[in-house]
């Protein structure tokens, strides 16, 4: 791995059930359901781990996670993004930048953005000029735009670190 600059895509849904919190980003938003999942249901915190997995060739968070470990039920998201991250800077690679876009009809979620791109920046270490956040509806169309679940893309930027 000899590469400058690497770049990865990560992707992530989860469907929406009654008794659930609702975490984003490490942030909980107040709506009368959350996701489903093993963990704590972080879609955006998931798929940005998958980004940087994907970014270094190192594989998916279900590869390094198992749904199948119970170390991981309900478990903070956070702790696979950080445990991710320090697989990359081990490798020699710091963060350029996150783009994350999270797609849901419903909670209007604008006013928690400021919010998750500060955890998140805070989790890795880095400035919050290089965590870019943003939310839109699937204008009714699919699981999403029936408010069935949350999908989210990201990507990333590495850069690979210089000796002077």
């Amino acid at each position: 791995m000899n590469q400058q600059y690497r770049t990865g895509l990560g992707f992530d849904v989860h469907a929406f059930a009654a008794g659930r919190k609702l975490i984003l980003g490490g942030v909980e938003i107040p709506y009368s359901k959350g996701l489903i999942g093993h963990s704590d249901a972080d879609v955006l915190l998931h798929a940005i781990t998958d980004a940087l997995l994907g970014a270094l060739a190192f594989g998916d968070i279900g590869q390094h996670f198992p749904d199948t470990n119970p170390e991981f039920k309900d478990a903070d998201s956070s702790m696979f993004l950080r445990q991710t991250y320090k697989m990359v800077r081990q490798k020699g690679y710091s963060l350029g930048n996150i783009d994350a876009m999270i797609s849901l009809e419903k909670p209007k979620i604008s006013g928690y953005i400021i919010k998750m791109r500060e955890n998140i920046a805070a989790i890795l270490g880095v400035g919050l000029d290089q965590v870019s956040i943003k939310a839109g509806t699937n204008e009714k169309l699919g699981y999403v735009g029936r408010e069935e679940g949350v999908a989210v893309f990201s990507t990333v930027l590495l850069i690979k670190n210089t000796q002077v």
